[in-house]
């Protein structure tokens, strides 16, 4: 590709046609697991107090996380301008939220956020797909890393190699199990129902990060495995639609169509 062609698709996408974090975020199944991964972490976070302090939360866990996935897939899809404005009305988002507490969300927890795409996106799709090269990890740090730089976002690693090792320092000193965590869980089983609750926590064994498991006492063996196995599966006689709609409740079916690329 000469210089010329790639200023140009520099200046028309946000992210390349070819990246590898459009085949990660173009795939429902692969949104869904890093759903599940986020869904663990923010329960932990020393910072869910902002979240819980809109009220959006803990009233509906299920529909704030899929906001934020919503907002990254946007980003993901968008023509450059139009995924600027995506994420200056993230950053509008979180400026009226700080503006209404009078305090501000601290630096590490907007990188802590960033940090989870970035994690779950490659945990996810190596899950349910394949392995990821290292230049693969690296393309989904330098995404994440742009989106991360225009919402101003303070001290981000300069490559994949320092995330890896901010990543690991970020698990350690920001996650706590907390009577929010608590909080979060009964709200997921709540506005889940009891299978699908199970299922959620299943698939949070497989994606997220060993210290996380241990925090919540997930446990090490998951039994969704075999299922996971039966799964993909159904994606080759495109059945994978259905058992979406069996894993989450019908009041998501529209966002659950849309999770893949060609929904957009």
């Amino acid at each position: 590709m000469d210089t010329l062609t790639s200023k140009n698709i520099a200046a028309t996408y946000f992210v390349r046609p070819d990246s590898i974090v459009r085949k990660i975020w173009g795939k429902g199944d692969t949104i869904l697991f890093i759903f599940a991964g986020a869904s663990a972490e923010f329960a932990l976070n020393k910072a869910v107090d902002w979240l819980y302090f809109t009220g959006r939360l803990p009233a509906d866990p299920l529909g704030r996380l899929f906001s934020t996935v919503t907002y990254a897939r946007e980003i993901v899809f968008s023509d450059y301008q139009q995924a600027l404005l995506a994420i200056d009305k993230i950053t509008g988002i979180h400026a009226a939220v700080e503006a209404s507490r009078g305090d501000k969300i601290p630096d590490w927890a907007y990188r802590d956020v960033l940090f989870m795409l970035i994690d779950y996106s490659i945990r996810s799709f190596e899950v349910l797909e394949r392995q990821l090269s290292e230049a693969e990890k690296a393309d989904v740090f330098e995404v994440f890393s742009r989106m991360g730089n225009r919402m101003g976002i303070k001290d981000l690693p300069d490559n994949y190699k320092d995330w890896l090792v901010m990543r690991e320092q970020h698990l350690l000193q920001n996650l706590i199990k907390s009577n929010f965590t608590i909080d979060l869980y009964k709200q997921y089983k709540k506005h889940l129902g009891l299978p699908r609750y199970f299922m959620l926590k299943q698939a949070q064994i497989l994606v997220v990060p060993d210290y996380v498991r241990k925090l919540l006492s997930l446990g090490r063996v998951p039994l969704l495995k075999p299922v996971l196995a039966a799964y993909k599966l159904t994606r080759l006689i495109k059945a994978d639609q259905l058992l979406r709609n069996i894993i989450l409740p019908k009041a998501y079916k529209k966002q659950i169509k849309d999770l893949d690329a060609d929904g957009i």
